[in-house]
């Protein structure tokens, strides 16, 4: 990750913050792993990684007084609008980042894209998110609160959505991703709230972590969590 590439997703986060809008968003995906940095204070943790995406979530209604023109927020930083797929899911594009709304997935889905009026853009839906609304911490970057998913919560989520990838090597980096970020908790101490989480996750997601764990040889991991 390139420090101008850092320095504009935290200058994204603050504008998010001024007009009040990211205390109504969770942000999810791999840019979570560098600002989970203080979160991991005081152990030894690696925080790079290597995506241009950044991707909120929208886990329920937005409430703002008065409708905020996303487009028109980042315009001058040089986002454009892009789309992506057929579906035409909106996108924010910028040389260094591309920005993108996720909402949970309800019901048997749809393809459609979920409009969020409140933002002027539109979002996709995708299933397995509200693992992610289970437990929101914040982590606290140039006197922004950002929200994140507990730690756990994203490792698990990674671990369920490399079993859905198709693209091998997008697969592997959830994979590497998450039990990063595992060692990364059980170097903190934690191991009763990843068992805590698992148990607590319905049994066919439990049946994909496990998978992704056993596909990657993760014996570690395996016998922590099967109680072997």
């Amino acid at each position: 990750m390139e420090k101008k590439q850092y320095e504009l997703c935290v200058e994204v986060l603050r504008r998010l913050n001024k007009i009040g809008i990211l205390k109504n968003l969770i942000l999810v995906g791999s840019w979570c792993i560098p600002f989970y940095q203080d979160y991991f204070k005081g152990i030894k943790y690696a925080s790079s990684i290597r995506t241009r995406d950044v991707d909120f979530m929208v886990p329920g209604p937005i409430k703002v007084k008065t409708k905020v023109d996303l487009v028109e927020l980042l315009k001058d930083l040089g986002f454009v609008v892009g789309f992506q797929g057929r579906e035409g899911y909106v996108r924010l594009e910028h040389p260094e980042l591309a920005i993108e709304f996720l909402v949970p997935e309800k019901g048997r889905g749809s393809n459609k894209p979920f409009p969020l009026k409140e933002l002027g853009i539109n979002a996709q839906p995708l299933r397995y998110l509200n693992l992610l609304t289970q437990n929101v911490i914040h982590a606290e970057v140039d006197g922004i609160k950002i929200p994140l998913p507990h730690p756990v919560l994203f490792a698990f989520h990674k671990l369920i959505i490399a079993q859905l990838r198709r693209n091998e090597d997008k697969a592997a980096k959830d994979n590497e991703s998450a039990t990063r970020i595992l060692r990364a908790v059980l170097a903190k101490g934690e191991l009763l709230v990843i068992k805590r989480v698992f148990n607590s996750m319905l049994p066919k997601w439990r049946e994909k972590v496990i998978k992704s764990l056993k596909n990657n040889n993760e014996l570690e991991f395996l016998q922590l969590l099967e109680g072997k």
